[in-house]
């Protein structure tokens, strides 16, 4: 069964740091790419970026520079490190599984399975 929880939300300062967890099943960890994305009310889902399985990462330009993914093999997890936080950072955070069929990782609809969201709050 493919599974993706998340983890690592919660109410920050601007300019703070927060890490966000994604940890997958072990089929899930080795044979998809994780990407993220996120929702503010609102709003339609935006894509951050993506971390593929052989390392390769990809960042929105709105998110360049100031977020990092990363992935622990050992715990089947992906990291999403968010430093220099604004407040129109503020969304709901997902991270999501992609195969690749489709080409456009940058398509909410052409990922298979979604983590549960995790909430992301940036105060002035």
């Amino acid at each position: 069964q493919v599974q993706l929880v998340e983890s690592g939300g919660g109410l920050v300062q601007a300019g703070g740091s927060l890490r966000l967890s994604c940890a997958a099943s072990r089929r899930t960890f080795s044979n998809s790419a994780i990407g993220w994305f996120r929702q503010a009310p609102g709003k339609e889902r935006e894509f951050i970026g993506i971390n593929w399985s052989d390392g390769r990462t990809y960042y929105a330009d709105s998110v360049k520079g100031r977020f990092t993914f990363s992935r622990d093999t050992a715990k089947n997890t992906v990291y999403l490190q968010m430093n220099s936080l604004r407040p129109e950072d503020t969304a709901v955070y997902y991270c999501a599984a992609y195969n690749g069929y489709t080409g456009r990782y940058w398509i909410s609809g052409d990922y298979d399975y979604w983590g549960q969201g995790t909430q992301v709050t940036v105060s002035s």
